[in-house]
């Protein structure tokens, strides 16, 4: 039931009119009860963070790390909008508490779609009272919710972590603009547990670095990505902060999974490996680079093991790096050693590459460093979908 799915919550998801297609744009997720409790977020690192980021950060600091409620809306970044943008986000967060019983810094507003487009208001002051009635627990709000926050995504995001005594539900929306550091992507986790504000923030930092911060669709940070958990600490379980964390982890893996997998006009999954670096910190950023590079991509949509282009970002990716020490492989079949071409079963790479799913490693032979990082290829409907404003 994913965000329904931990005790003490609530869904919904309607059209309100923010869209124009009619389809459902405004969702929420709250506590049953209108009470707030422990909170924590990450948040873009863009230094033109939308106006709900700004917000939620403002509001998370004002409260201590507790909230009632996330409102979510589809079709509209609400995000380059100057100080009317900020005046939006306030009034979500008015009528939000009005109807909870809540105080607006307990509302925290997630928001998804155009940039530097103003957002109309009137489908807000309309469609919040409604949403609000109709609130419920149960799978059938937590997919109307689910579905609310899509734009490009093709499919829901949902996931669901039973763990030791204690839930983890989630959502999330995602397709391009995946390039976290924390990607366009928003994400909201609730859970059971019982947990400080601070444990929470500490362990979503932790699931948030190995699962949305190892991902890459296009190597475009949003200005609107969000990722926020409540917990309600209706089960009584008090999980340790590597418990908890490990649960969130989880359910993080889940959603960027399911992000990268219906990334825009992907045809292709890859798993850039670097192994052999001369630190972890160095495998990461040549992993990402090697995963962002659009010659790459194109390689991997053309299902060429060109493994030269792989050599190249790697040598420009500001890690530690020999020339004559690197191997790469494509599905586990050596292409390159030492530097230059090796002598490999051609029809086996040509049958990894022709997978949904390939395997990228690069060995630098350099130290015990190691990095992953989760992307795809470059097709031609990601072009088709974003020649345009969309």
């Amino acid at each position: 039931m994913s965000v329904t799915g931990p005790k003490g919550f609530t869904a919904a998801g309607l059209a309100c009119g923010i869209k124009a297609s009619g389809n459902p744009d405004l969702a929420l997720v709250a506590t049953d009860d209108g009470r707030a409790v422990p909170a924590a977020g990450v948040f873009t690192s863009n230094l033109a963070p939308a106006a709900s980021v700004q917000r939620n950060r403002s509001h998370l600091a004002a409260t201590g790390g507790r909230a009632a409620a996330v409102v979510l809306t589809s079709g509209n970044a609400n995000a380059a909008t100057g100080a009317p943008g900020l005046a939006a986000v306030d009034l979500i967060s008015e009528l939000a508490a009005a109807g909870l019983g809540a105080t607006p810094e307990e509302i925290l507003v997630c928001q998804t779609g155009l940039i530097g487009i103003p957002l109309p208001t009137a489908p807000l002051e309309s469609g919040l009272p409604l949403l609000l009635a109709a609130r419920l627990g149960g799978r059938e709000a937590a997919l109307a919710a689910a579905t609310a926050i899509m734009t490009t995504d093709t499919v829901r995001k949902e996931a669901l972590v039973e763990a030791a005594g204690f839930t983890v539900g989630a959502m999330a929306k995602g397709a391009a603009m995946l390039a976290p550091n924390m990607a366009t992507m928003l994400a909201v986790l609730t859970t059971d547990a019982l947990a400080d504000p601070a444990t929470l923030a500490s362990a979503l930092q932790a699931s948030v670095d190995g699962s949305f911060n190892t991902m890459s669709v296009d190597g475009c940070t949003s200005t609107n990505d969000t990722v926020l958990v409540l917990a309600s600490g209706r089960s009584g379980t008090s999980p340790t902060p590597a418990e908890l964390a490990e649960a969130l982890g989880t359910a993080c893996s889940a959603l960027s999974t399911q992000m990268v997998e219906d990334a825009e006009g992907a045809t292709k999954v890859s798993h850039v490996h670097v192994v052999g670096a001369a630190s972890d910190a160095d495998a990461h950023r040549a992993a990402r680079k090697v995963a962002d590079s659009l010659l790459v991509k194109c390689s991997l949509n053309g299902e060429d093991p060109y493994w030269g282009r792989v050599v190249s970002e790697l040598g420009s990716a500001g890690v530690a790096f020999d020339p004559d020490l690197v191997e790469i492989s494509y599905g586990g079949t050596v292409v390159c050693r030492a530097g230059v071409a090796a002598p490999h079963d051609v029809a086996v790479v040509a049958a990894h590459m022709a997978g949904r799913t390939i395997e990228l490693t690069c060995d630098l032979r350099l130290g015990s460093g190691r990095g992953a990082v989760t992307g795809t290829d470059l097709g031609h409907g990601y072009i088709d979908e974003n020649r345009t404003t969309s």
